[in-house]
């Protein structure tokens, strides 16, 4: 299998952002979702896109949980925590519907679901600060322990290392100069991963976000739900969107970018090509965001956000290769 980018010509370079070269920071965006018993990893496997059969206490896995239509419910990282604990981190503002929709199809599954993100600390740590922890810079999704916490390697941002850093609500901050959210949020962006969050929950399927790219699809395990809108997506060809890394600058006054907000194209301006994803704020007036949309509107003509005069977004060059249609 190859593998490829869609970038148009102009996309801007470098990235518009620097960010701070170290740095630790809280993270209140994120909840916590604890499952526990014999039959959590089997069970966790049937329901979401990834293998979790994999999963280890070496191994952390991205992973979607979609509706029969395929469409995306929830992003997770899975981490083995301990034996039979298994932890999800996702978005906050979905959890609770999140956990309610899981806790149905638990049935006979000896595992026990529940809201943990009381019992957790989050943090996300950046550049040297990461690599201050645990181990040097490893390929993605590989967990380890720092103490009695668990870090878990990210996708790099600016080039910079990022580590999601999971340990007991007690637990001391790890070490590293206190980095604002709002910059950890603009590494998430920049790193090309998306988190789905309540406004776009059902909107993408996981290719939409380029799931299968970044590790969060396996098309080898056994069914879970929305498998086969899935899979057909990925071996028949039909990937007509995409993600993408964004720039944007809002005139003064303007509102603020937000998940959900339709993107429009100069080729077609009579309907949206789009949705933005998540956003965050880089400097005054100038904001970076994920968006998917059609991969016919990132080659040609001018893409605007929330109505086809809107402000002007700016493609960049996505930091990782897009695998090709199977």
């Amino acid at each position: 299998m190859t593998a490829h980018t869609t970038i148009p010509e102009s996309a801007p370079s470098p990235l518009p952002h620097a960010l701070p070269d170290s740095g630790i920071a809280r993270l209140t965006h994120w909840g916590v979702i604890e499952a526990t018993g014999e039959d959590s990893i089997r069970f966790l496997n049937s329901q979401l896109s990834n293998d979790l059969n994999q999963l280890s206490p070496t191994q952390a896995r991205l992973a979607a949980f979609c509706s029969a239509k395929g469409r995306m419910l929830a992003s997770f990282v899975a981490v083995q925590h301990s034996s039979g604990t298994v932890l999800l981190i996702c978005s906050q503002d979905l959890l609770a519907a999140t956990l309610k929709r899981l806790s149905m199809f638990v049935m006979r599954a000896k595992t026990k679901l529940r809201d943990a993100t009381a019992d957790y600390t989050l943090y996300g740590l950046i550049g040297s600060s990461a690599q201050a922890h645990g181990e040097p810079p490893t390929a993605p999704w590989r967990a380890f322990a720092d103490g009695e916490a668990t870090a878990v390697q990210l996708y790099p941002a600016n080039g910079l290392s990022r580590q999601l850093w999971i340990g007991a609500a007690d637990a001391p901050a790890p070490s590293g100069p206190v980095l604002a959210l709002s910059d950890w949020q603009c590494a998430e962006v920049l790193s090309g991963v998306a988190t789905v969050s309540a406004p776009v929950v059902e909107a993408f399927v996981p290719q939409m976000l380029n799931y299968e790219s970044v590790g969060g699809v396996s098309f080898k395990k056994g069914c879970y739900p929305g498998q086969e809108v899935v899979a057909r997506s990925q071996f028949r060809g039909t990937l007509k969107r995409r993600a993408y890394v964004a720039s944007l600058s809002a005139p003064q006054g303007a509102p603020e970018p937000f998940a959900g907000q339709e993107v429009f194209s100069s080729q077609d301006p009579s309907q949206p090509c789009g949705l933005l994803v998540q956003a965050s704020h880089s400097a005054p007036g100038d904001w970076l965001a994920i968006v998917s949309m059609q991969t016919s509107a990132a080659e040609h003509g001018s893409l605007h956000l929330g109505a086809p005069d809107g402000s002007a977004l700016h493609l960049l060059t996505l930091p990782y290769a897009l695998l090709e249609d199977i």
